[in-house]
């Protein structure tokens, strides 16, 4: 039967499908027997209707299935009896009547609210009672079951249920029976702690911009994992775990419904109970007002509450411009729920034009509140990111860039309000680790026409100095980072050091002599220092004690009072202040005691306006310490993002260790190139551009691997292989000559591509002679009569092998059937002495062991060098050129060609291969 009763024909009965794809499967094959039918000869109009019925109750099991959502990604809208529709003309003819007279009244708006009620009840129960037929029919016994997760506390309706039952009379923008359909138990996704969700499917005025908003004025929106689930009928907030929760329910559903327990959840802290309709019931009933009539004007559709909505829009006015000529909120002279709801209700506007329009409803002289503004523009773009669109707009209506392939969606970033920071240590020269946290953060800064901040964290003395602080400006220059603003961690010593005072009185740090080796075991062992519940003053006498920079201070440290008897050890006391005597680089001997990198980082990143804080997954732990100290200062907080940390076999990345190489003379200096420091890998070849995709390429990973050296060149070689330009050099020692007996005395010229990929980068002169020279590897079994072929010049048939080789070119000869393809020089006076230089992996092991001595790993043979006879073309190199030696591989001109006793110096750039072009390994296997 079908879903109104009717018989199906016998052809279109089938088995119930079992899976979405099923459903999919089945519509499809329905859809095209009603086509087949329709185009039949002498239609059969008994049998269209039965397959059009069967259609349609197939694609109300799939809504039913998908939560409400068709099998194109839309919300199900239930097909209008004719009936329906006259009766939809006509009620719209009225209105358009009742707009053109500008009267009626608040009568007829109540007589037309009260037929377009009747007429969505009226749909809404045709639709219920069709849904639940197709629920039947699908097996679903448990169709008014509660969603998994919400350990059956009642569930919100959903927003197609809402919208069906509103705005049906008005428009057919949603489903009926997807309002009537409940939701797919198995199907949601249970949501952890403070996890908010929502359907990506739904409409912004449905997404929990309220919510959202509400986190963003408390200051904790870093505290809220945003995710969306296609599953979800209405947006959801995870309750956290502990506590008597009525029902066992985990869940809270509803935009407002989160917004008043996101606001709760801070107590009267930052203004919240403000907020909320102050500590008066008076107040808070009145916002609640407000909010009862913001849900109320939910229900209807965006045009009956926008200047469109003839007497809706007029009735919407009368009750607001009342309480809005005379100020500036609807109640008191601050932002409360009331504001947030009720400008939420009147259709989240993000474009201009749809604030303008809210605006004069909401007689504000610009396009929403000030103070409202900055909150609900966010909100509503964290709204809109969230489902992994990016549909966030920037000013003047330009989209985002698309995401480059490898990173994440940076989470609760908005545009033109992102800032980021790259804080290095001036204790040591950048390596590939760094340039990949400072990259990513770069690429987030420019995607969202946000700034990146360049910090030094210069608060340890004792390791900094401006040669590593000049570097690491130089290093990021190479690698094409310009951040947007420098600062310093010291420039705010003096603000720190009020802060560890404010927290010494208000009872949340102290003051510790304890030795550090029965601190680290009372730490270990969960053991509160005998010094914990030390007095405020005492504490304060103390810390004087330590930055006067007396001996007798120096045993003293300043340790923060959060929780001992954490399974997180970075929140059992650490400590926040040292003294320390060596003079500061740049402040001198200003202060005897520092801030620890735990304490001056959530500090400055919430003073200097971060907003996302990137940090590898080795500081996961350390994060909720930088939560902890951001909550307990009541400063600002920032977001933190985590990606995983660059390792790379072979190779050591610790400055201590690095510093080893260069102090012993292992390497020539921190520009060595087998060192991976930037500097080494810049003069060893890579490409900016290829450094920076294979960066962020690994920039979504939150998995610590180690990464493959060949895979870092494979990568660079993609790039540099676009405008490497071609020479060709032959082995000084190790080479043939051939003489071509008929390319006639003296020398002469041909004219080759540069790059034969791409004519546009020019060409080059090749000097051409009776005598040639070869590779002596390409000669090895040689035959008279075989043909060869001299790169870019043409063939050649030998004539002779035994006492010198000999050949004639061949003008037009057959350059496919030959199968030997070699690089050549002609023996001229303009050729010039080169030098390759080949490197290999310092570390002989793949991965060194916590327990491993690196020193006993040091690989003996790391550097070779090759003399060759290279092209007088090479001549024309500057430093940094990159080039290819046709069938060598690539490399990059470390010094140019100055005279014969300073011949060209050329880096082999790695390619990600195994074996070199030809059987030219060179004496590192082309490493």
């Amino acid at each position: 039967m079908s879903s109104d009763g009717s018989a199906a024909p016998p052809a279109l009965v089938d088995e119930v499908p079992s899976s979405l794809d099923e459903l999919r499967n089945r519509i499809h094959s329905l859809a095209e027997s009603v086509k087949s039918l329709k185009s039949a000869s002498s239609p059969d109009k008994d049998a269209i209707s039965a397959a059009v019925s069967a259609l349609l109750d197939a694609k109300r099991s799939y809504s039913v299935a998908n939560d409400g959502i068709d099998v194109d990604g839309k919300p199900w809208e239930e097909p209008m009896s004719k009936a329906e529709k006259k009766r939809m003309e006509k009620e719209a003819k009225k209105r358009a009547a009742a707009a053109e007279s500008g009267g009626g009244g608040d009568a007829n708006d109540a007589n037309l609210a009260k037929n377009e009620d009747n007429a969505a009840k009226k749909a809404a129960k045709k639709a219920e009672a069709k849904a639940k037929k197709a629920a039947a029919k699908s097996g679903d016994g448990k169709a008014a079951a509660a969603p998994s997760g919400s350990g059956g506390a009642p569930v919100a309706p959903s927003s197609a249920a809402t919208k069906a039952t509103a705005s049906r009379p008005v428009s057919s923008s949603a489903s009926a029976a997807a309002a009537a359909a409940p939701a797919a138990p198995s199907s949601v996704i249970g949501l952890r702690p403070n996890q908010i969700s929502f359907n990506p499917n739904s409409p912004l005025s449905e997404r929990p911009v309220v919510a959202l908003t509400a986190a963003i004025l408390a200051n904790v929106i870093v505290d809220y994992d945003l995710v969306s689930d296609h599953n979800r009928r209405v947006c959801a907030l995870g309750l956290p775990g502990g506590g008597n929760r009525p029902n066992g329910a985990t869940e809270i559903a509803g935009d407002l419904a989160m917004a008043r327990y996101v606001a709760r959840s801070v107590g009267g802290r930052r203004g919240m109970t403000d907020f909320l309709g102050g500590p008066s019931i008076e107040g808070r009933a009145l916002v609640d007002q407000y909010v009862d009539y913001a849900s109320s004007l939910s229900r209807f559709g965006s045009s009956a509450r926008g200047g469109g909505g003839g007497g809706r829009a007029r009735a919407v006015r009368r009750t607001l411009d009342p309480v809005l000529r005379v100020g500036t909120y609807l109640l008191g002279h601050s932002m409360t729920l009331a504001d947030v709801a009720v400008f939420a209700a009147l259709g989240f506007p993000s474009s201009d034009e749809a604030r303008a329009e809210i605006a004069s409803m909401m007689m504000h002289p610009s396009s929403e509140p000030p103070s409202q503004s900055v909150a609900i523009r966010e909100a509503t773009q964290l709204a809109i990111g969230i489902a992994g669109k990016d549909e966030a707009r920037l000013e003047g209506g330009a989209s985002l860039e698309p995401m480059m392939p490898g990173m994440n969606h940076l989470e609760g970033a908005t545009p033109g309000n992102v800032s980021v920071r790259f804080p290095p240590e001036p204790s040591g020269y950048l390596h590939v680790g760094h340039a990949k946290a400072v990259l990513l953060s770069d690429y987030y800064a420019r995607r969202y026409r946000g700034r990146l901040i360049l910090r030094f964290d210069d608060t340890n003395p004792t390791k900094e100095k401006d040669e590593y602080q000049s570097s690491i400006v130089e290093d990021l220059a190479k690698i094409g980072v310009r951040p947007d603003v420098v600062t310093f961690t010291s420039d705010y010593f003096g603000t720190i050091e009020k802060w560890a005072l404010w927290m010494i009185k208000n009872g949340i740090a102290y003051m510790d002599d304890t030795p550090q080796e029965q601190m680290q075991k009372e730490r270990m062992d969960r053991q509160n220092s005998r010094h914990r519940d030390q007095s405020p003053s005492e504490a304060l006498g103390f810390f004087k004690l330590m930055c006067s920079g007396s001996e007798e201070g120096s045993v003293w440290c300043l340790r923060a009072k959060i929780d001992m008897t954490s399974d997180n050890g970075t929140l059992r006391d650490p400590v926040l202040y040292r003294q320390n005597l060596t003079p500061h680089h740049r402040s001198g001997t200003t202060y005897k005691a520092y801030p620890t990198y735990d304490l001056a980082c959530p500090i400055v990143d919430s003073i200097e306006g971060v907003t996302h804080a990137l940090r590898t997954t080795e500081y996961d732990d350390r994060n909720a310490q930088f939560a902890w100290i951001q909550r307990a200062l009541g400063l600002r907080r920032v977001r933190i993002q985590t990606f995983a940390r660059m390792n790379f076999m072979y190779t050591v990345m610790s400055k201590r260790k690095l510093t080893w190489f260069v102090e012993t003379g292992k390497v020539t200096g921190w520009d060595d190139p087998r060192f991976p420091t930037v500097r080494g890998v810049t003069r060893r070849g890579i490409d900016v551009g290829a450094l920076k995709r294979f960066m962020c390429s690994q920039g979504a990973s939150r998995r610590v691997v180690n990464m493959e050296w060949s895979k870092f060149w494979a990568e660079n070689k993609k790039e540099i292989d676009k405008y490497a330009k071609r020479f060709m050099a032959i082995d000084k020692n190790e080479h043939v000559a051939l003489t071509v007996t008929n390319a006639g005395d003296g020398v002469g010229f041909l004219t080759t591509d540069y790059l034969p990929k791409d004519p546009s980068f020019g060409k080059r002169l090749v000097r051409i002679s009776k005598t040639v020279l070869l590779e002596k590897v390409d000669t090895d079994g040689m035959e008279v009569g075989e043909s060869i072929v001299l790169t870019r010049w043409g063939v050649v048939e030998l004539t002779k092998i035994e006492g010198g080789l000999e050949g004639i070119f061949i003008p037009g000869g057959d350059v496919k059937s030959a199968k030997r393809k070699l690089s050549w020089l002609a023996d001229v006076p303009e050729n010039i002495p080169t030098v390759l230089m080949e490197f290999d992996n310092l570390i002989s092991k793949e991965k060194l062991e916590e327990d491993d001595k690196f020193e006993d790993f040091i690989n003996p043979n790391t550097q070779a060098e090759t003399e060759v006879i290279g092209d007088a073309g090479l001549k024309t190199l500057k430093e940094n050129d990159i080039i290819q030696l046709e069938r060598r591989g690539y490399y990059r001109v470390d010094r140019p060609y100055i005279n014969e006793a300073k011949p060209l110096i050329l880096f082999m750039i790695p390619d990600g291969k195994k074996k070199a072009m030809s059987g030219l390994d060179g004496k590192l296997a082309h490493h």
